[in-house]
């Protein structure tokens, strides 16, 4: 029997049969290879969709744009156009046709034709339901058409149905684009229209404040949720603790933190890494160990991100030797160590001198498949720079070269602050001028190293022409900087340069150290100005800062010789 005659004999079979059936034999024509044309998949598809299984239809129109199904007699674009153009009542059937058809493409990553058959669905006067207006809004936001997205979302108000989570969907998009305002606006347009905001929502606004630190907003926004009667779920709590830890206001993180506990608000491995880094930043381990058995008591699983954690927080302590058991025991537990783990690692042991170890697990990483990283080797060349071993360093450069990483400017502070320690001023300064012709724009590391460098060798006047030439390039002096220049200064006894430097520490919002005042004090002394050096050890006091009985003796032997 010809095949054109076996798919006919096929299709009137799926006429008597239900959808699932019809279905069945659909796939089974695929696999044998029967031809079907527009009409016979146009069939299929009234039949289920008449039946109201649109997920099955959404699945035929996925195959058919896949290729799973096809035919010489057909393409994907002339079957949807043979589908959306031959029927000519426009009833819910109708309707669900075309959502299929978008959902299919959105499932497929095809955001413009999709977008195509929504103004199709529009033009036609259908109405689409809120769920294929919102995935569509998400792909395209996700396929980085966020403006697209915006304007899809005001061209079709009052032409679609929106709910909630469509505004959602485009509130996350604003945040996730940085455009806070753009948020909070839909926020106020959805409750115009009627809805409420959910939890969801305000855990998003939530979060976009707290990542462009607005941390006022996002405070406000979780006491409004409390008015509103709305309960801030593990994700709200999460995120507002995470945003006040990089905001530095740790004590406030912590607190929310045990209000979460308060409340019977279960912590995720999310919310447990937050505090288990915070507590590990803060050199509090013991305690973050404490909330590593928390976790297994409570059936939460550990991931590689916990254990990276901590074993960056021991190696920040010197406990290498700890850091590296725990690597075993992540390994036991099924969690294999990455190229982070063994970054740091690496660096723990160059810390504390073992570069031997540090190399052997640079080997074993290579070994294993793992492919070393700009920062891995950044890590080694700065263990082997600091223990004076110039040529290691310049054969881990060489490899870094030949696997085609060029280098970085961390790699050529690296460079210039070994020169600098070893006392060999001209070649940090060759390394600089190589660093420029690479097309490397230093940073205030850079000149924080050079200038130390220059300061320790007495030459304050290249130090001054190094810290002029910062603003040139934009770039804003750190307090390492200006407590390396005032202590320079105070050494050749210019009380004038190093208290113009203080003053201007202070406009810029800096907090000298104790040395750049006790050493300005000294030098003000020095030159009978202890007038001066008092108003100084006032503003010292005031900075929170507490001046040694030596500072004190200094003004008052000033006073006594004046």
């Amino acid at each position: 029997m010809p095949r054109s005659h076996q798919a006919l004999v096929l299709v009137q079979k799926m006429v008597k049969s239900p959808p699932l059936k019809a279905l069945s034999l659909l796939n089974s024509s695929t696999i044998h290879g029967l031809q079907h044309n527009h009409e016979s998949l146009s069939f299929i598809l009234h039949h289920i969709l008449t039946s109201n299984m649109l997920s099955y239809a959404q699945s035929l129109i996925l195959q058919i744009l896949s290729g799973r199904i096809s035919s010489p007699v057909f393409t994907p674009s002339s079957l949807l156009h043979y589908l959306t153009q031959t029927r000519s009542n426009l009833d819910s059937n109708h309707v669900h046709l075309y959502e299929a058809i978008i959902n299919a493409h959105v499932l497929s990553q095809l955001p413009e034709q999709a977008l195509f058959y929504l103004n199709m669905m529009i033009d036609k006067g259908l109405v689409p339901g809120p769920y294929t207006f919102s995935k569509l809004l998400g792909c395209l936001i996700k396929s980085n058409c966020f403006e697209k997205a915006c304007a899809v979302f005001n061209e079709a108000r009052g032409k679609v149905q929106m709910d909630v989570y469509s505004f959602g969907i485009m509130i996350k998009g604003c945040c996730e684009a940085g455009d806070l305002k753009k948020g909070f606006e839909l926020l106020v347009q959805l409750e115009e229209m009627g809805f409420s905001p959910n939890v969801v929502i305000y855990t998003t606004l939530i979060d976009g404040c707290c990542k462009i630190g607005d941390i006022e907003r996002a405070k406000e926004l979780f006491h409004e949720m409390g008015e509103l009667g709305l309960v801030a779920n593990q994700y709200t709590y999460t995120v507002l603790i995470n945003g006040f830890f990089k905001k530095g206001l740790n004590k406030e993180g912590f607190e929310l933190y045990e209000e979460m506990g308060r409340n019977g608000v279960f912590p995720t491995i999310f919310t447990y890494n937050c505090i288990i880094y915070e507590y590990c930043n803060d050199g509090r381990t013991t305690r973050a160990f404490d909330l590593l058995d928390e976790m297994r008591e409570r059936g939460v699983v550990c991931d590689v991100v916990t254990y990276n954690t901590l074993i960056g927080g021991l190696c920040r302590e010197m406990r290498v030797w700890e850091a590296e058991k725990l690597v075993d025991q992540m390994k036991r537990v099924g969690i294999s160590p990455n190229l982070i783990t063994y970054n740091m690692l690496m660096d723990g042991f160059c810390n504390i001198g073992k570069l031997e170890k540090a190399s052997n697990l640079f080997d074993r990483l290579k070994s294993i498949g793992q492919c070393p990283t700009l920062v891995t080797y950044n890590v080694l060349i700065a263990g082997f720079c600091r223990v004076g071993n110039s040529v290691q360093a310049s054969d881990l450069i060489r490899e870094m070269e030949e696997r085609g990483i060029s280098p970085s400017k961390v790699t050529y502070t690296i460079l210039i602050d070994a020169s600098v320690r070893s006392g060999d001023m001209e070649k940090a300064f060759r390394i600089y001028y190589s660093m420029e012709r690479a097309g490397l724009v230093p940073d205030v590391y850079t000149f924080a190293v050079l200038i130390h460098g220059l300061c320790i060798k007495g030459n304050m006047k290249e130090a001054s022409k190094l810290f002029e030439s910062m603003s040139k390039m934009h770039l804003e002096p750190n307090d390492v900087i200006y407590n390396t220049l005032i202590l320079g200064y105070c050494k050749e006894g210019s009380s004038y340069r190093a208290l113009r430097l203080l003053q201007e520490m202070g406009q810029n919002g800096l907090v000298p150290n104790v040395a750049s005042y006790s050493s300005t004090i000294g030098v003000l002394c020095k030159d009978g100005k202890w007038t001066e050096a008092e108003i100084l050890i006032k503003s010292m006091t005031e900075s929170g800062l507490k001046p040694s009985i030596s500072v004190y003796n200094m003004i008052s032997q000033a006073k006594n010789n004046s």
